[in-house]
């Protein structure tokens, strides 16, 4: 295990349960190390603490198996990982962004990822290192951000 990339997630203000519950899923499945889940975003738990029914049956439990952290200011977790030593990537639409399926070459990796309607905020999107973009031939400017996190993430480990 000591060859794997330590990459984390960060998901800002990511609205839907469902969204959040398979990045959970899919960043088990990748080995993802710690997700941390900023602003709005929807936690694995309701409000009196039980495990949400919407999440665990889109998870299957994967809030138990990946570490997470909920954090208000996506800025100061991106301060704090960059401290750490973690290049930090955005996968976002951007005239600056490189194919999501560069290599990067670098053993601490956190992607941030893009709110369901607007993408990234731009103060966020300031603080990142590298803005990765899945290329879209149809008519739709982008997918589901689940979907967007389990192609991008895999061919990150890689």
């Amino acid at each position: 295990m000591s060859d794997m990339k330590d990459v984390v997630v960060v998901v800002p203000n990511i609205r839907s349960v469902h969204n959040v519950a398979s990045i959970f899923r899919t960043a088990d499945g990748a080995g993802v190390r710690k997700i941390y889940l900023c602003g709005i975003t929807p936690t694995p738990f309701d409000r009196l603490g039980n495990v949400r029914q919407d999440f665990q049956k889109v998870a299957l439990g994967a809030h138990e198996s990946v570490l997470w952290e909920q954090r208000e200011l996506c800025e100061e977790v991106l301060d704090t990982l960059k401290k750490e030593g973690y290049t930090v990537c955005a996968l976002e639409q951007s005239e600056k962004s490189i194919p999501y399926d560069s290599k990067i070459h670098r053993d601490k990796i956190a992607l941030v990822l893009g709110e369901e309607v607007s993408g990234i905020e731009q103060d966020i999107l300031s603080q990142v290192d590298i803005i990765l973009e899945i290329p879209m031939q149809g008519e739709k400017e982008s997918l589901n951000v689940s979907v967007a996190f389990g192609i991008a993430i895999y061919a990150i480990m890689k």
